[in-house]
């Protein structure tokens, strides 16, 4: 009889994906529950991944013409009213603040509200309506456009049942929120910044997307148009990743941002805005973690590598240390993929196996450990995060090939992740096929399903049924390799395009 294998995170992905996915936050040290229900503590490893990510998006978005800027917390109720199919699509998830400030009851012994507002004031869930107010303000005449922006932010959508990353009441994002004077100009941003995503998600995050535009029941609340990445995770779910919105003059109308265009004539102007959030960081804990943690990919990891000094004695450690720091320092010396190769060494006084699963669990793409007999071959052990590989190196190929040890791996992480999305992606033309695709393939796991689907449709509204029935999804309409008519796979009638459908975080 075959020993199950040990494993650093249990239960394993294939035992309950769902508590896989919070053990390796847990261990990962990435985030934990905070004592404000539905919200969560990022801890430093989990923020410095953030900040890298940030670093990554902020910089792409100033190279497309964009500048940041910053906009209120809270927003008059009444701003949310004037766009109504806006705030329909947000009202069941506003936190609201009806009092400014507290006051003792002497009922209770404790605090209450005092002084109401005059008028509410709603914690942003998105800030379309605070910012095109400023916009209304702003633009006078065609000279005037367009206007680039975009804000890094905290937002609050009171979510009933929430998970760390995915879905909590307060998350971070960045919302960029533009202004042009012809709708071509508008639906050139909203593809332009799907790119930057689809881009970033791709080749910084080792994440293969599918860029689409989303049907009309899926739609942002008041866009004409929602177009979004959308990625495979490991349980073969969807992960809307990021969403780009041409706005219309929906907005402009509802918020009077007119200008005086080159015939002197006054229109209304044409709007988007598009966004991401820290849920990214869940994507990539189900795309790239494993059944020992966190894996990370060098692009935005917050340290490329980690140095393990071994020793038992005094004398032993002065020179093991002597070396790792020289070592670190000349790895350091060089950059991979436009920022400093960063190395952290682990001198804590734990135990070796102990801080290497520290490491490991950590998702640090190079472990490098180092001790007595390494120093005497002037060499170093060293361990891949990605696929378990370990060999001992001469120090100076390590220091040469840094580099390119970092980009097999990032490469090795989107190569699976395709992979996956590939295998369990099925092109589904009638009703029988697609409901045994979406019904569970083993009563003991509920979960098991087949992946990605791709269907042609002829109206949402003929699906949706069925959809609500297996709990399944339109995620998109692929924006390219899209362009063969057919039948639709439910009703049979005339379909001119196919949409993925999955079941989806």
């Amino acid at each position: 009889m075959n020993k199950k294998a040990k494993t650093a995170i249990s239960p394993t992905r294939t035992e309950d994906y769902p508590e896989w996915y919070q053990q390796v936050i847990k261990h990962a040290d990435l985030a934990e529950t905070s004592p404000v229900r539905g919200c969560m503590v990022i801890k430093p490893w989990g923020y410095a991944l953030w900040e890298n990510m940030q670093r990554g998006l902020d910089k792409m978005f100033k190279e497309t013409g964009h500048r940041n800027a910053y906009f209120p917390l809270f927003i008059p109720m009444s701003y949310l009213e004037k766009e109504a199919e806006h705030v329909e699509g947000f009202a069941k998830e506003c936190a609201v603040v009806t009092h400014h400030r507290l006051e003792p009851d002497p009922e209770t012994g404790g605090l209450r509200p005092a002084s109401p507002l005059e008028e509410p004031l709603i914690v942003r869930p998105t800030s379309e309506t605070i910012i095109g107010a400023m916009y209304a303000k702003w633009v006078q005449s065609y000279r005037d456009l367009p206007i680039l922006i975009n804000q890094w932010a905290n937002v609050v959508r009171w979510e009933m049942r929430t998970r760390l990353f995915l879905r909590t009441a307060e998350f971070l994002w960045q919302e960029g929120h533009t202004v042009h004077a012809t709708r071509e100009e508008a639906l050139e941003e909203t593809y332009k910044m799907l790119d930057v995503y689809a881009d970033f998600a791709e080749n910084h995050m080792a994440v293969p997307v599918i860029r689409g535009e989303k049907t009309a029941g899926e739609r942002f609340p008041g866009a004409d148009m929602t177009v979004s990445i959308e990625a495979m995770m490991q349980d073969r779910k969807a992960l809307q990743a990021g969403t780009s919105h041409f706005l219309g003059q929906n907005f402009a109308k509802a918020q009077d941002i007119t200008f005086q265009d080159q015939n002197g004539e006054v229109a209304h102007a044409w709007t988007t805005s598009w966004g991401v959030s820290t849920r990214l960081i869940g994507a990539l804990i189900m795309t790239h973690a494993d059944d020992d943690g966190m894996v990370m990919p060098p692009k935005i990891a917050p340290a490329h590598a980690v140095i393990l000094p071994i020793y038992r004695d005094d004398e032993a450690r002065t020179a093991v240390l002597e070396y790792c720091h020289q070592l670190r320092d000349q790895l350091q010396q060089q950059a991979y993929a436009g920022r400093a190769v960063e190395v952290e060494i682990d001198d804590r006084d734990l135990r070796g196996g102990e801080k290497k699963w520290h490491h490991v669990k950590r998702g640090v793409p190079l472990r490098i450990e180092v001790g007595p007999k390494d120093l005497a071959k002037d060499a170093v052990f060293l361990a891949r995060r990605d696929t378990g590989e370990q060999s001992s190196v001469p120090r100076q190929q390590l220091v040469d090939q840094l580099g390119s040890m970092l980009e097999q791996i990032q490469q090795s992480l989107f190569d699976r992740a395709l992979e996956l999305r590939q295998q369990h992606t099925a092109e589904i033309s009638n009703e029988a096929d697609f409901r045994s695709y979406f019904t569970p393939q083993n009563a003991q796991d509920p979960e098991i399903h087949g992946g990605f689907a791709l269907s042609h449709f002829a109206s949402e509204q003929d699906v949706q049924p069925l959809l609500d029935e297996l709990k399944v999804t339109i995620r998109c309409i692929p924006l390219e390799d899209n362009e063969q008519p057919g039948t639709c796979f439910l009703t049979g009638k005339p379909a001119e395009k196919r949409a993925v459908f999955a079941k989806a975080y």
